[in-house]
């Protein structure tokens, strides 16, 4: 088993800025942004199999004027005079099991992981986060902030979460300069809210306790900002058409709209919490179109949403990503955010921690996801102990980076790395722009920061290296792509 261990290499930083939800109607000329790049010089940061790249800085390339390519001559075009969505934020889930693991590492690993993951300067600069409303499967136990049938909430508490996640959550924030937006999504409403009686096993929430659901959510934004936590937004369910053995609810898309209009987003601004945003299906993207469709399409609904929410997971029954139902969603609704929820590779096996395919799926994910509209993406677990979990139903998966709680060490796997050809250099505040391969295997998006850097992402899953060059406006520079490799071009 190869294992990984993040090197303090100082790579390109890039000021953090405010989340915005900006999100054009159609993309849009942008006459600031057409730069003449002849004699300008990009550097390139490369994570590769068979080597020890890891984000490693590997060459400084020089743009020069250059013909009409052949059809021969592989080439990654990019045009920066058009954007595309803004860029909300990239990150990951802080979850109970994260929060107790990151508990189980010595000092100086805990802020090692912190650096890692959340410095711009010395880490991969992580820009978002989520985390579980009472408990989700990736919790030691279950367990809700209320107790049985106090339908009046007057019982709420968030004391579960002070020994491990809260103190986590208040680091994390700490360690991302002061400002990391925090969405929370509800796996299940506690038992006795539901038609099934059991925190587990799908159910639906009962309609007498929609408006004592609806409070919840309050309750838990008043609970956490005590703490200084804010809270950015939430989602309305996780995965709410899946019926599992850990915490789940169904919700039809009527019933979430339903939901939604009359009870969810009244109460937050009774509250006087309108200002937060709300995530809708939040589960993955077959069925993406309908729900959205359902909820958007009701303007008293619809008036209420910040963003739809997707997974990856209906590729883990054998089907394909459904990259373009993303599409479909942005350009039917284009004022509406797309983001990714959670993923997560799995189930886990210690011995399968060095397979390269595990950053590659991500790589996939982020390039395509981004191409389609998506603003925001935020994996799932940001850390997992050595067995996968800890997870309650034995649900155990992958996650970037490991510790192995029984000798402090901290396991990083390749998809920390792929996941850091993004988050490392696209900031909140940027823009898509176009970036165009001739060669299938060469999977590219691209972007350009609010304060002028150009970020071009080329990812190559061959098994052989393929020349090529990076052409921008008539000029170009040459390039290798390593096999099974992934880098960020950045000028």
């Amino acid at each position: 088993m190869k294992i990984c261990i993040l090197s303090a290499v100082v790579l390109l930083g890039v000021a953090c800025n405010e989340p915005s939800s900006s999100v054009k109607k159609s993309p849009a000329p942008d006459s600031s942004a057409t730069v003449d790049v002849e004699g300008i010089s990009a550097t390139v940061y490369t994570t590769a199999d068979s080597s020890n790249l890891r984000l490693t800085l590997t060459d400084t390339i020089t743009f020069s004027r250059f013909g009409q390519p052949l059809e021969s001559q592989p080439c990654v075009f990019v045009d920066p005079s058009t954007s595309f969505q803004t860029i909300t934020g990239i990150g990951a889930a802080l979850t109970d099991a994260s929060a107790e693991t990151f508990a189980k590492l010595p000092k100086d690993k805990q802020q090692e992981f912190l650096r890692a993951y959340f410095s711009s300067s010395d880490g991969i600069g992580y820009t978002m986060a989520r985390t579980n409303i009472h408990s989700c499967d990736f919790s030691s136990a279950p367990y809700t902030y209320v107790s049985e049938k106090d339908s009046s909430l007057s019982s709420f508490s968030i004391a579960h979460d002070m020994q491990y996640k809260v103190p986590f959550i208040q680091q994390a924030i700490a360690a991302a300069g002061g400002n990391l937006p925090l969405f929370a999504s509800p796996w299940s409403p506690p038992a006795w809210m539901k038609d099934n009686n059991d925190l587990l096993h799908g159910g639906k929430l009962l309609p007498q306790y929609y408006q004592a659901w609806a409070n919840y959510y309050v309750k838990f934004i008043e609970a956490y900002e005590k703490e200084k936590i804010p809270v950015w937004g939430l989602s309305i369910q996780n995965e709410p058409m899946a019926r599992q053995r850990w915490e789940s609810c169904i919700y039809t898309a009527e019933e979430e709209r339903d939901f939604l209009k009359n009870y969810l987003g009244p109460t937050l601004e009774k509250a006087g919490m309108g200002n937060r945003k709300i995530i809708a299906w939040d589960h993955n993207r077959d069925l993406v179109y309908q729900r959205a469709s359902t909820i958007l399409n009701d303007p008293a609904a619809a008036k209420y949403v910040w963003g739809i929410g997707f997974h990856w997971y209906e590729t883990w029954t054998g089907g394909d990503p459904q990259f373009l139902n993303l599409q479909r969603v942005h350009e039917q609704y284009p004022n509406t955010n797309l983001i990714f929820t959670e993923g997560c590779n799995g189930p886990f096996n210690r011995g399968q921690i060095g397979q390269w395919n595990w950053g590659e799926i991500y790589g996939r994910n982020m390039i395509n996801d981004f191409n389609n509209g998506t603003c925001a993406w935020t994996d799932w677990n940001i850390l997992l102990d050595e067995t996968g979990g800890p997870n309650h139903v034995q649900n155990f998966c992958f996650a970037p980076v490991h510790a192995d709680t029984k000798t402090g060490e901290l396991i990083y796997m390749n998809a920390f790395y792929y996941i850091g050809h993004f988050s490392k250099f696209v900031k909140p505040g940027a823009k898509r722009i176009i970036s165009s391969s001739s060669r299938s295997e060469l999977l590219t998006t691209a972007f350009k920061n609010e304060k002028g850097k150009t970020v071009v992402v080329v990812m190559n899953d061959s098994n052989r290296k393929i020349p090529y060059h990076l052409w921008v406006g008539g000029k170009a520079a040459p390039l290798e792509a390593k096999p099974h490799s992934i880098v960020s071009i950045v000028w």
